[in-house]
């Protein structure tokens, strides 16, 4: 079964070095929205405006398949 990673970056750069086994790329992506969801709750906040949350998705060859983007903006 192929293996995916979630990096993350918010503030700093969080490699996923484990990965999770998955059937495919469909069920990558259906893992990425799932996990960002959890992530983003448990920012309590910490999320402000001109700041970007991100999730990559990418398969065992570090090819990129997904990005989630979560951008923070406080109207001009």
């Amino acid at each position: 079964m192929p293996r995916y990673y979630f990096h993350i970056k918010h503030d700093r750069h969080q490699p996923d070095t484990e990965g999770e086994e998955l059937p495919d790329k469909h069920a990558a992506w259906k893992e990425a929205t799932v996990t960002a969801g959890q992530i983003l709750q448990g920012l309590d906040g910490r999320l402000t405006p001109d700041r970007e949350w991100r999730m990559e998705v990418t398969d065992e060859l570090e090819n990129i398949l997904f990005v989630l983007h979560i951008n923070a903006e406080k109207p001009s």
